[in-house]
């Protein structure tokens, strides 16, 4: 099976709104809407697991019936994003097998393409470790002193920006997560049991809400994507 485990328990600080980024009005749709729809409505997917607060009083207040059976929304939630993963994936050991494929997402990616997904599907499904959405990065980087000047410039040869979904076995994701603790993705949790996570190239439509800039971007993207 495929489960999809989208962990939605963050208040989104960077982007200082009253309402957590997931619900954020992007297209007319709540922002979390966007991916999910997209995950909900693929084949290969069996189930579509959300993370939520225990607190969350925004969830019930949006229509999701229309994106099917496949959607559940749990409220195990942790304080950091690492906990909510680790608490989503306890909540599936009644439901999943060891060999069974999680696609985590995060919820602030709301431009998730059909292209994408099925990609990471097509080259990861065969994959003894898993892997996950990347962009090669082609800007030149710089590390900043905390006088805000460059210290130094970092050959970018080689340097991939991770995105998701990042696609591992039930039981590998499960191994990982308990042995080291918070990370700020899958695959460098694989990556400390000294696996090598595969690499699928994806683009930057793909793209992480942080800032206020990117709504607007992700909505300009929702808004001219011609999907296949």
């Amino acid at each position: 099976m495929h489960f999809a485990l989208v962990p939605a328990a963050g208040s989104g600080s960077r982007i200082a709104t009253a309402v957590p980024k997931q619900y954020l009005p992007l297209a007319g749709r709540p922002l979390i809407h966007h991916a999910l729809s997209v995950l909900c409505g693929a084949q290969a997917i069996d189930r579509v697991i959300v993370v939520l607060d225990p607190t969350d009083a925004h969830w019930e207040r949006h229509d999701w019936s229309a994106l099917g059976p496949k959607l559940v929304a749990r409220r195990c939630g942790g304080a950091s994003r690492a906990q909510s993963v680790s608490n989503g994936l306890r909540s599936m050991e009644r439901e999943a097998r060891p060999d069974d494929w999680v696609l985590v997402h995060d919820a602030a990616r709301p431009c998730l393409a059909r292209r994408h997904l099925a990609r990471l599907l097509a080259e990861t499904g065969e994959d003894e470790v898993g892997g996950i959405l990347a962009v090669p990065l082609a800007d030149t980087l710089k590390r900043g002193g905390e006088d805000g000047r460059i210290l130094a410039t970092v050959p970018r040869e080689g340097l991939w920006a991770a995105q998701t979904p990042q696609m591992f076995r039930y039981g590998l994701l499960c191994r990982a997560g308990a042995q080291c603790g918070e990370v700020t993705d899958e695959a460098a949790a694989v990556e400390a049991l000294g696996l090598r996570p595969k690499l699928v190239a994806s683009d930057a439509t793909n793209l992480k809400v942080t800032w206020p800039l990117d709504l607007a971007l992700a909505g300009w993207i929702l808004a001219n994507r011609k999907e296949e």
